[in-house]
């Protein structure tokens, strides 16, 4: 099991002497949430859960040829976390992305070539397209190297009608902004800093044309704290504005830093997070665990992979 959240982020915030206590009460509902998630999935498999259907480790197979080379994340796999946000934020995880063409909208940008391949590959293989995006962000996070398995479930309800546009937050959004525009869609301050730190393995293409394709920090190709480090450090190749507001904000800003010194406190924050993002607007009744189809496909071998002091 990886190190209470709740350790580090206490332990920083003490450092930094800003800690309150709506704070502390984030940090337990956070790890209530998380041991709440594992205790569901360990009752699903005691009482005899359907097993996930084997089109889903095909699927695996093929996107793990898009996701990985040369023992690096690639642009596919960053377009697919991007790609599992974009479809949930905004009206709930139902595919509108790709089945209402969202994907050609401004926001979107940079995504048009990745939900092409998606929608292509949910007709082949007859599934369902926000069951494939979710999939596809699970499986980009774990086929980065260093990335965390984020349990997956199958059997969401597409929807072709196009979600409200101005609701993602902008790459420039002030801190506070973030925050109040998070906890409306149900997530904590933390969730949001460790949420953002998906950007270990992402690049900028619009915010700056003439830098099109900087990486926001220096090992883009590998999940690792190296994100929040640099930003903090003011040492990353390219930062957005939105990433300093929140990393410099009082709130945000002590669990942005707690995590820039554990990847373990980091990971046991934004698994549940990011999970949570997953189910947006989704009817968790009668959903198929597919955690199992995703490269390695255990949190246990996370566990074992992880530095031993990030580890109980």
């Amino acid at each position: 099991m990886y190190i209470s959240t709740s350790v580090a982020l206490l332990a920083a915030a003490s450092a930094a002497q800003a800690f309150q206590f709506s704070d502390v009460t984030a940090i337990a509902s956070d790890l209530k949430r998380s041991v709440t998630l594992t205790a569901n999935s360990l009752l699903e498999r005691a009482g005899g859960a359907q097993s996930c259907p084997s089109v889903w480790t095909e699927i695996s197979t093929t996107l793990t040829a898009q996701f990985l080379a040369d023992g690096q994340c690639t642009d596919a796999a960053r377009a697919a976390i991007r790609a599992a946000f974009h479809d949930c934020f905004n009206n709930g995880c139902d595919g509108s992305l790709i089945l209402a063409n969202e994907c050609t909208n401004t926001e979107n940008t940079g995504l048009a070539q990745l939900c092409g391949q998606l929608g292509n590959l949910a007709t082949q293989k007859k599934v369902g397209v926000a069951d494939l995006i979710q999939f596809a962000g699970a499986h980009a996070i774990k086929t980065c190297p260093g990335g965390p398995t984020v349990p997956v479930k199958v059997g969401r309800k597409d929807s072709s009608v196009a979600a409200p546009l101005g609701i993602l937050p902008p790459a420039n959004i002030r801190g506070d902004d973030a925050i109040k525009l998070f906890a409306s869609k149900g997530f904590s301050a933390i969730d949001l800093a460790a949420l953002i730190g998906a950007h270990t393995v992402a690049k900028q293409f619009s915010t700056d044309p003439s830098r099109s394709g900087a990486a926001l920090d220096s090992t883009v190709g590998t999940w690792d704290v190296k994100y929040y480090q640099e930003t903090l450090k003011k040492k990353a190749p390219f930062t957005l504005e939105s990433d300093k507001n929140i990393a410099n904000n009082l709130v945000t800003g002590i669990p942005f830093k707690a995590f820039s010194l554990s990847k373990g406190a980091w990971a046991a924050a934004f698994v549940p997070a990011m999970q949570k993002m997953s189910m947006m607007g989704v009817d968790g009744r009668g959903l198929i665990d597919c955690t199992s189809a995703l490269p390695g496909g255990s949190q246990k071998r996370d566990v074992k992979n992880s530095p031993i002091g990030d580890r109980w």
